[in-house]
């Protein structure tokens, strides 16, 4: 009897089952600020803080060579590497992944479909599992917002983020990023993560997505805020670079809040 062999789960399905236990963690590394060096102190930092995942990519003037570089050097941390491009030269075959994403209030249509069309083939060609990724500009946006031209939605309207995340469900993304910009001076409001949380549990999304929150988090009270508010992932960049000690706590913070009303555990 030929015994049947087992396939390895790709990894959107192993971070979401192991969301099932806790709340995850992603440190962001831009190959424009970091080189290889840096990058592997920065991805080590992060595994010791009790990051899970380790995203590489910018917005702006980033080559092939530099993505690659610091691709393979955050992988020598042992975490999965998901590339989170700002362009088409954010690409690595050594990558275990790529956020594979549309930026949904964009005002040109290159960053909604155009992008995406182009970019299909190269992550055909080089192997990477591509992640269906509902990217969301709130608020201040920072340098991802001025070149996606999107339209950021205002600090104080939560519903219209909520509802951005609803939509990008409905149309097949499996993250849902929530992002302020990098160096933001204020994150995502939570009422905007409440929201979200609220419309994709009722739409029945709850453990098929992971409602992710990026930017201006720089405490443990803010990365509580998102925990309670009922976001399933938390991103942060420029605290990993600047503050390794810093980041741990705001790690232990966003996975030991306590649980949000949601279906999930905390």
């Amino acid at each position: 009897m030929r015994r049947s062999r087992r396939v390895p789960l790709r990894l959107l399905e192993r971070l979401l089952k192991a969301r099932e236990g806790s709340r995850l963690h992603f440190t962001l590394i831009d190959p424009d600020k970091a080189g290889p060096e840096e990058a592997a102190r920065i991805a080590a930092a992060a595994r010791d803080a009790g990051s899970d995942a380790i995203l590489v990519g910018g917005s702006i003037g980033v080559t092939f060579e530099e993505t690659d570089a610091v691709v393979r050097a955050a992988k020598e941390s042992g975490l999965p590497v998901i590339l989170f491009p700002g362009g088409h030269t954010n690409a690595s075959k050594h990558a275990d992944a790529v956020l594979f994403l549309t930026v949904l209030n964009s005002d040109d249509p290159y960053f909604i479909v155009q992008a995406q069309v182009l970019g299909a083939p190269l992550a055909l060609k080089l192997g990477l599992e591509p992640i269906p990724t509902s990217y969301i500009i709130v608020g201040y946006g920072g340098a991802a917002g001025f070149v996606a031209r999107a339209r950021p939605i205002p600090y104080e309207r939560p519903d219209l983020a909520a509802l951005h995340a609803l939509a990008g469900a409905m149309m097949g993304g499996r993250v849902l990023y929530l992002e302020a910009g990098s160096g933001a001076p204020k994150p995502v409001p939570p009422e905007a993560v409440a929201g979200a949380r609220m419309l994709l549990d009722k739409a029945g999304f709850g453990r098929e997505v992971l409602l992710t929150v990026g930017g201006g988090v720089r405490t443990p009270e803010a990365a509580a805020a998102m925990a309670a508010a009922g976001a399933d992932v938390l991103v942060t960049g420029t605290l990993a670079e600047e503050d390794p000690g810093a980041l741990k706590e705001v790690v232990q913070a966003f996975k030991r809040a306590p649980n949000a009303a949601t279906s999930y555990p905390g």
